[in-house]
């Protein structure tokens, strides 16, 4: 079971590790709650094990490990210096180059050490914004703030604590203040009577008010963490020392996790969100029992779940993981909820649970004419799978569909569109690249042990054979990479996009943990992803680090910040094996002249050369960390950055006039579901504000180009035999 996930850099992976503590970084305690430390210790060993036996090439848990692990660990804890004191930072220090023996001898004292401490500094930290927030803030002061945080010390006592948190807060209701201002003004200047004028001191407390309820809901989200879960932030600050790739799932996680992968789940079809005590209805997914009863609607606040005929459960005040293992469950039981309607009125209903699919997860299409000529577009967010079922809908079997449905609505080229898909299932890839090529090899596998594997297309149906084009950027990793890679080597497709894809070139196992534990008391342990292979290019380069280079390279607002791969420190390093024997593609005489046009229209494109003027602007932006905590001062530095970015607002109204059109059979469903044809209005709207969509186009249409435009490959073929 190869899974190919997680391709963000460190920055984006501290995210989804430390998920509540970014959300909750102004004030928040963990439930206080002892967990289970036998269970914990028999985890870490599991880990080491798993990972020593099964690893692509795993680290020595040694003093250097230590210190890595240390910085990791902490760093996620508090990232913005807002918790621990240097007294702490100096005694937690003691540990740096002893974790490895801790981890080795099932030794807690340094997670108990800080967790501990962790509790203690963030319920005082409660008080400090309470306090700030009681009262006015001058903003006439003189002073800024630096938000570098990663390069400030930490506070060496309380009162330059409560210092910090003080400038901080400031800053986040001075920027609130200032827009609230602006909004006023324009408002008088419009004379729109929409707008109630307030004065300066109501303005500012009301910045404050706002303020003091986002850190109190931000603290009722996160209040409900248990010991179990700071010890996973724990464990991940281990396991990632290996690799950027491996990591740990707790119990929770690892069902997310297969939810991703699959794009389904048994249940009701409806997302859910804390708010303050109360679990509240967002959005029901399309298609599902929740949507199908027709009774259940987003606002609804869950006070009561029932399972059956059994007595309800109240579940305000719940956490909310607990309130969803109550409402999901196996397809054909019954839950019965009792409802808190937006008009007051209480309701129970009744929903009989079933398989939903997540609809955004799966791959759609859509099609667009140029001179009369119709080509297709199939998004595909990610390389999903069922594992645990072979006969379920996948990525490749979905993708084949839309190529089929596209090839009847008679379209003349087509665009694979895998622009921040993060990668997934190594077969569904594997099988996709089959689609567009007769059999051949589509990568390249090789283990720990140096034993290499290429995996193949051996289905000679080509199932498109007509131009095609690969969209990529910096965030298309991992499997992305590996479509795009093949169709590039084989001359198959054109890669357009970014300079370089992501750069992720390994592969990840998913190992349940409990299966080394059989019988045991302890409780669900989750699971261990990890790297166990490398992959490479037909051509036997890795796309590890380098990632897939574009055939036509489009400027990118992000082209100049470290967001790959390559920017993390522990990354694996790029390497390269022998080619594996194959054909290029000899079906697209145009293919020389589409890159060249291409790349003449890029160079000429005004709009092009503003894009990356902006992605140099944004760098240099990214570096500037210091802002004055003054308004006048603050203003005029706003007014300086507006007029800045002034000739940069033209991006955002861009439009490439091309109008998007679902295809028949989603036009037919459209008239039912309102809620999908909302969607897909949404995705055609960004297309056609999209320009490099709209080179994608025009790519296709140089592929089509002379006397052959708007003939796929197989007539050009018959042509050719009948004169």
């Amino acid at each position: 079971m190869n899974a190919i996930v997680n391709f963000m850099k460190r920055h984006f992976k501290k995210i989804l590790l430390v998920l509540v503590v970014a959300i909750g970084l102004w004030s928040f305690m963990p439930k206080s709650k002892d967990g289970d430390p036998e269970k914990d210790k028999l985890l870490l060993e599991l880990l080491t094990y798993v990972i020593e036996k099964g690893h692509y090439n795993p680290a020595n848990i040694d003093d250097t490990f230590s210190k890595g692990v240390y910085k990791e660990y902490i760093d996620a804890l508090d990232p913005s210096k807002r918790f621990f004191l240097q007294s702490d930072i100096d005694e937690f220090s003691k540990y740096e180059t002893k974790i490895d023996d801790q981890i080795l001898g099932r030794d807690l004292t340094f997670f108990n050490l800080t967790y501990n401490r962790l509790v203690q500094r963030m319920e005082e930290s409660r008080a400090y914004y309470r306090e700030i927030l009681e009262n006015p803030i001058d903003y006439k002061v003189d002073e800024s703030i630096n938000t570098d945080y990663e390069s400030a010390p930490y506070c060496k006592d309380v009162s330059e604590l409560k210092e910090r948190w003080r400038k901080q807060i400031k800053l986040s209701t001075l920027s609130s203040l200032v827009e609230k201002q602006k909004l006023q003004e324009k408002g008088e200047e419009k004379k729109d009577a929409k707008i109630e004028v307030k004065s300066y001191e109501q303005l500012e407390k009301e910045t404050r008010d706002n303020a003091l309820k986002s850190l109190n809901e931000n603290f009722d989200f996160i209040k409900d963490l248990t010991r179990s879960d700071w010890f996973s932030v724990y464990v991940n600050a281990i396991t990632t020392r290996f690799d950027p790739h491996t990591s740990y799932f707790a119990p929770e996680d690892k069902e997310r996790f297969d939810v991703s992968m699959s794009g389904k789940l048994e249940g009701i079809g409806a997302r859910l969100q804390k708010k303050n005590d109360f679990t509240e209805i967002t959005e029901l997914i399309s298609g599902g029992p929740a949507w199908r009863g027709k009774e259940l609607e987003a606002g609804d606040i869950v006070l009561k779940v029932a399972q059956g005929s059994a007595e309800p459960v109240d579940v305000v005040g719940m956490r909310l993981d607990d309130v969803v293992k109550k409402i999901k469950g196996p397809k054909g039981t019954e839950v019965r909820l009792t409802v808190k309607k937006q008009d007051g009125s209480l309701k129970v209903i009744s929903i009989i649970r079933d398989e939903v699919e997540i609809e955004e997860t799966y791959a759609r299409s859509s099609i667009v004419e140029k001179n009369g000529v119709k080509y297709g577009i199939i998004y595909l967010p990610k390389f999903y799978i069922d594992f645990e079922n072979k006969d379920s809908r996948d990525a490749a079997k979905d993708v084949a569909v839309e190529v089929e449905k596209l090839k009847a609505a008679g379209v003349q080229g087509m665009i694979v569109d895998v622009r921040d898909n993060g990668g997934g299932s190594l077969k569904t890839v594997v099988d996709i690249g089959g689609l567009f090529i007769d059999q051949g090899p589509i990568v390249q596998v090789r283990s720990a042990a140096g034993r290499k594997e290429v995996l193949y297309d051996r289905d000679p149906k080509v199932a498109w054979d007509g131009p095609l084009v690969i969209m990529t950027n910096e965030f298309s990793a991992s499997a992305s990479e590996i479509l795009a890679a093949a169709m590039q080597d084989y001359k198959r497709a054109v890669i357009v996009g970014g300079k370089q894809t992501y750069g992720k070139g390994t592969v990840q196992n998913v190992i349940d943990l409990n299966q080394f534990v059989r019988g045991s008391s302890v409780g669900d342990l989750g699971a261990l992803k990890t790297t166990t292979q490398k992959f490479y290019r037909i051509n036997g380069g890795s796309t590890q680090l380098e990632g897939v280079k574009s055939d036509v390279v489009m400027p990118d607002k992000y082209a100049y910040l470290k967001m790959g791969e390559r920017d993390i420190d522990n990354a694996m390093p790029w390497d390269k094996i022998d080619p594996a024997q194959y054909k290029t593609w000899s079906n697209e005489p145009n293919y020389d002249y589409a890159l060249a046009s291409s790349k003449k229209r890029i160079a000429n494109n005004t709009q092009m050369k503003l894009i990356d003027e902006n992605a140099k602007w944004l760098d240099e932006r990214n570096d500037v960390t210091t802002f004055s905590l003054q308004i006048d001062k603050y203003k005029q530095e706003q007014k300086q950055l507006d007029e800045a970015n002034k000739k940069y607002k033209s991006l955002g109204d861009y439009t490439n006039k091309f109008e998007f059109k679902s295809l028949p059979d989603e036009e037919e469903q459209m008239k039912t579901d309102a809620t999908l044809k909302e969607k897909r209005s949404r995705w055609h709207e960004n297309l056609s504000k999209d320009i490099y969509i709209e080179e994608a186009i025009h790519v296709l249409d140089d592929l089509q180009n002379g006397s052959n435009k708007g003939v796929s490959n197989k007539v050009k073929k018959e042509k050719i035999m009948k004169s």
